[in-house]
């Protein structure tokens, strides 16, 4: 593509960009307001049978995921007109779904700054060695690398890692504003913990918050993963990196069912966002249908996304994900010895 077509597809996601307050608004209304009543259905239905609420705090799990594309949205300031109505809604949510949001912007901007860039890889994103670094790195950097990278610690620690620790610390060099906020968060999260907790009862309580904090969690933290992992992805070095091929070709266009679809607020047109993080979640579909370019990008759906949990590695020669196998087939080729 060609820096004219690059410049001119940008162009085509301006009439997208604009939010609608309404839309906005009806998105809040019909996420947070059943998302609270399946929270309170959970905990009256529990003295029934922790059975009957399973199911009902994985439904509210699924809204709390579209909570946090209303966070998210509210992070690139394009849920609403105002920034001030962003961050005021921005942080709200974040309390709600256990992110402090003005950590999780600065990260985020650094993510859509640098996503699929090679040398500029660490904030913001999944941990991704190349087939060379990982042949070259020190045996306890390889055994920490397979940990992160293994589906159960990914998927089954990793949603408790994040919330209930990353999140609650802020980065060292934070400022004043972003350290505040997430002080805040904190506060206002220990407090609703401690009040809804004594009201309760602390048993039913965790239950019910802990199933749909950790369902909402491992969603997420699945989305992100094969949205950015997949066969044929881009990363190329800052050199040659270009924002739009990195958008286009390294994010895909996740394919899901409708209600799924409505769920995870659109993030499955994830290439359009990366183009452009100003258009709102509920315009994302459109602006994929409407422009032609767009409609021929890296496609995955519920079945082929699955096979991005054997992609380990970014093979730089061949550019695509492989698996551990890459390795020795490297070295092979290299004639080197790997130990691990």
């Amino acid at each position: 593509m060609t820096k004219q077509k690059q410049i001119a597809l940008r162009k085509q996601m301006s009439p997208y960009e604009k939010t609608n307050t309404k839309k906005s608004i009806w998105q809040m209304v019909n996420t947070i307001i059943p998302f609270i009543l399946l929270w309170m259905l959970a905990y009256y239905c529990l003295s029934a049978s922790v059975f009957l609420t399973i199911p009902i705090c994985i439904v509210a799990a699924g809204f709390l995921v579209r909570i946090f594309i209303i966070f998210h949205d509210c992070c690139h300031y394009s849920f609403f007109r105002h920034r001030n109505l962003n961050n005021v809604i921005g942080t709200i949510t974040g309390i709600l779904t256990f992110f402090p949001y003005r950590q999780w912007q600065h990260d985020h901007a650094v993510h859509h700054a640098t996503s699929s860039n090679l040398d500029k890889r660490g904030t913001g994103d999944i941990w991704v060695l190349t087939i060379k670094e990982y042949v070259s790195a020190p045996i306890g950097v390889k055994i920490a690398y397979r940990l992160y990278r293994n589906p159960l610690i990914m998927f089954g620690l990793g949603p408790i890692y994040l919330v209930l620790l990353k999140n609650r610390f802020n980065r060292k060099t934070a400022k004043l504003k972003e350290r505040i906020n997430t002080y805040m968060t904190n506060l206002v999260i220990g407090l609703g913990i401690f009040l809804l907790g004594s009201l309760l009862g602390w048993g039913p309580f965790l239950i019910i918050q802990g199933i749909i904090i950790y369902v909402a969690g491992v969603a997420g933290i699945w989305l992100f993963y094969v949205q950015h992992t997949f066969e044929d992805s881009y990363f190329e070095e800052d050199e040659y990196w270009d924002y739009v091929k990195a958008a286009v070709e390294g994010s895909s266009f996740y394919y899901l069912p409708k209600m799924l679809q409505w769920l995870t607020g659109n993030i499955g047109y994830h290439h359009v966002h990366h183009l452009s993080p100003r258009v709102p979640n509920y315009q994302l579909e459109e602006a994929h249908n409407q422009t032609i370019p767009l409609q021929n990008v890296p496609t995955i759906t519920l079945k082929t996304s699955l096979s991005s949990l054997k992609f380990r590695l970014w093979d730089e020669t061949n550019h695509k994900f492989v698996g551990y196998q890459a390795v020795k087939e490297f070295d092979i080729k290299s004639k080197k010895r790997v130990s691990f």
